[in-house]
């Protein structure tokens, strides 16, 4: 039995299909990574798994249940950790922890040990009996995951986990959700727009564009896939087009041209740079730059989608300020 299971999951919304034929799986204990530009299908697909909104045709299941004719039972099988964070800042950790219990239908005795175990996982025990409003921005983000673990789910939905954090709460982050799938054999779905933690994190990854599945694969596979290393190349304003000639140069797979600039796809570029810059200066042109880069998976999503996933980091954390600025407003009236 698959922990997430989805066949042709289809929504729409009048006249936009906001989530086209999808169809993937996770297998128990894995991490997933589900990546795609604003707009792609991401909130909406995780929406329809989450029992939140219903599919207009298509099949998803989560822990084996139906999220339509099981939906309850999908949402005992489930957390969920959102990227706004929900945590009442008014409450205690440990209240909060309770509240939580309690819509999870969590007995009282069994709540508190379950709350000590999973507290401890994110090292908040001595923070407990404090206001939540006196807690850092990475001890909210902690306390949020603690909270999606009280019922100990058989997945857990993570939607950008670490967004706004500093890089070293980000990377003790990262150790919480390891120990997660290690400890408690949790399978983990996850959103997120920082490429190293894709990488280092999922198992595998999907990539959703327009609300279609454009690729799946372990990050080595994804990466792999491009055809090799990426030379970027850049002449004067003005050059002749030399895609054709470019092409013909052996190790090259693929170039395309923008202007004056190419990217070139390569399999061994550290050979290839000096027999492309051989044939621009028999040819008398000039290079105004040229670099070499190894395959990342935020080329394999520009590949996939047309855009950098730091374009929609910059983007989502532009939302994520206006954002606190109203709820900053709504506190003081």
């Amino acid at each position: 039995m698959y922990a997430v299971e989805t066949k042709d999951l289809t929504k729409v919304f009048g006249s936009l299909v906001a989530v086209d034929k999808v169809s993937f799986t996770l297998e128990e204990g894995e991490i997933f990574g589900f990546l795609g530009p604003n707009g792609a299908g991401k909130t909406t697909t995780i929406n329809m798994l989450t029992t939140l909104q219903k599919p207009t045709s298509g099949i998803a299941k989560v822990a084996g249940f139906d999220v339509v004719k099981e939906s309850d039972k999908v949402r005992r099988s489930l957390g969920l950790v959102p990227q706004d964070l929900t945590v009442d800042e008014d409450l205690t950790g440990w209240e909060n922890m309770m509240l939580q219990s309690k819509l999870y239908h969590v007995p009282s005795d069994v709540a508190k040990e379950r709350a000590v175990v999973v507290l401890e996982l994110v090292d908040l025990l001595d923070a407990v009996d404090r206001k939540v409003d006196t807690y850092s921005g990475g001890m909210r983000k902690r306390l949020e995951l603690a909270e999606g673990l009280i019922h100990y789910p058989k997945v857990l939905f993570l939607d950008e986990p670490t967004l706004g954090l500093d890089v070293q709460t980000r990377s003790v982050m990262w150790q919480y959700i390891k120990r997660l799938r290690e400890e408690q054999k949790m399978t983990i779905f996850l959103t997120t727009h920082y490429m190293d933690e894709a990488d280092k994190l999922c198992d595998r990854i999907a990539i959703i564009d327009h609300g279609k599945i454009v690729t799946t694969g372990t990050p080595y596979q994804l990466k792999d896939d491009l055809g090799g290393d990426l030379i970027d190349l850049k002449l004067t304003d003005g050059a002749p087009d030399l895609t054709k000639i470019l092409s013909s140069i052996p190790l090259i797979g693929d170039v395309k041209r923008n202007g004056a600039s190419y990217r070139i796809r390569v399999r061994k570029g550290e050979e290839a740079v000096p027999d492309i810059l051989e044939v621009i200066i028999n040819m008398k042109l000039e290079v105004k730059s040229v670099s070499l880069e190894k395959p990342t998976l935020d080329q394999v999503y520009l590949n996939h989608t047309g855009r950098s996933l730091r374009d929609d980091q910059t983007h989502n954390q532009s939302e994520d300020a206006f954002r606190r600025r109203i709820q900053m407003r709504r506190s003081r009236a």
